[in-house]
């Protein structure tokens, strides 16, 4: 990523192991992430040319002296941030924090959208992956590098039950993967404020229970008519842009809680009385520790509960990763799938 709008895709060194703790995987699948996005729109936290991609799996093709965990041959998957994995934070679920991790495409640390990675920290991040290369499963396997995690993230933090109600704001991949996470933690009845038709239809499938393709108070009162005038106890706000945040706090129930994952494109936001504290209701979310959820959401892929991998709805190969940005930003795409 050069600047905004300007993906290139290069020749660049083979990746080499520089520490002990380090493996090399050959990618077999990656993606474009809708956070890819705001660095394609120029307003992303990076300066500079970046190496983009932070979603992938692969095969392991050669380990560091300590690396024991994984060895060569096997498939992998890696969360979108890597880390030890036995820190104070990783213990506690937190591997964003981790205490000896970083993002990829930072340093001397490639991107995922290549045709190979040095994974630093690798008996921490990789996840061995017990099916094959031939496997129709892989696409679902991928999105628990990032996009299904964080919308079990936005699920759990906000408490999701049997004995809640759910309101999704954002019909995008994060959005429909909160969709499916909170059926999957039993919600009752799951709005998805959406207005893309194709997405919204996903997200039926997925477990949403009502549709609303309205906006601002229009959207807002509609979901209070669905709830008999007081919203819903759980908002999974999966944009992060201001309308959707405010949104969020238009449909929550007093008492409920808003857990937002969208990526903040905002500098302040309103937490004021009216809205929090006098209606006791809760924010909670942030940036998703997909490391702590693989191995809990992995079962559920493999044995059938859950196909994520339906918000893949291009494939693209490297060459043609500056068209799947293009696509995803003009909304051609919901997510686009790499194969190197």
């Amino acid at each position: 990523m050069y600047g905004a709008g300007d993906v290139r895709v290069e020749e660049t060194a083979e990746p080499k192991i520089l520490q002990p703790t380090d493996a090399i995987v050959r990618i077999v699948l990656s993606c474009v992430c809708g956070s890819d996005l705001h660095a394609y729109h120029g307003s992303g936290t990076r300066s500079g040319v970046a190496a983009m991609g932070h979603e992938f799996l692969g095969v392991v093709e050669e380990t560091g002296a300590d690396v024991a965990a994984v060895r060569k041959g096997d498939l992998v998957v890696a969360p979108f941030v890597w880390a030890d994995n036995t820190c104070d934070f990783c213990r506690e679920g937190l591997h964003t924090s981790c205490r000896h991790g970083g993002s990829w495409g930072v340093g001397d640390v490639g991107g995922g959208q290549a045709e190979a990675v040095r994974v630093p920290q690798a008996d921490g991040t990789l996840v061995k992956l017990p099916v094959g290369l031939d496997s129709e499963l892989l696409p679902d396997l991928l999105t628990l590098s990032d996009v299904m995690c964080t919308g079990y993230h936005a699920a759990t933090k906000g408490r999701v039950s049997t004995d809640t109600t759910v309101t999704v704001i954002g019909d995008g991949a994060v959005g429909l993967s909160a969709v499916l996470s909170a059926k999957l933690l039993g919600a009752r009845r799951i709005i998805l404020m959406g207005r893309h038709t194709a997405r919204t239809d996903l997200g039926v499938e997925f477990g949403a229970t009502d549709v609303v393709p309205e906006r601002g108070e229009e959207g807002v009162e509609r979901v209070k008519e669905l709830t008999g005038g007081d919203g819903t106890h759980v908002v999974l706000e999966c944009v992060g842009l201001t309308p959707a945040y405010d949104q969020a706090f238009g449909v929550v129930r007093a008492g409920g809680v808003v857990s937002r994952v969208g990526v903040p494109q905002y500098q302040d936001a309103n937490v004021g009385f009216g809205r929090m504290f006098f209606r006791n209701v809760t924010l909670t979310g942030g940036v998703a520790p997909a490391r702590a959820y693989i191995e809990e959401l992995l079962p559920k892929v493999l044995d059938g509960t859950i196909h994520p991998g339906k918000v893949f709805d291009r494939t693209v190969s490297l060459d043609d990763v500056p068209a799947g940005y293009q696509a995803m930003n003009d909304r051609e795409a919901l997510k686009v799938l790499v194969r190197p």
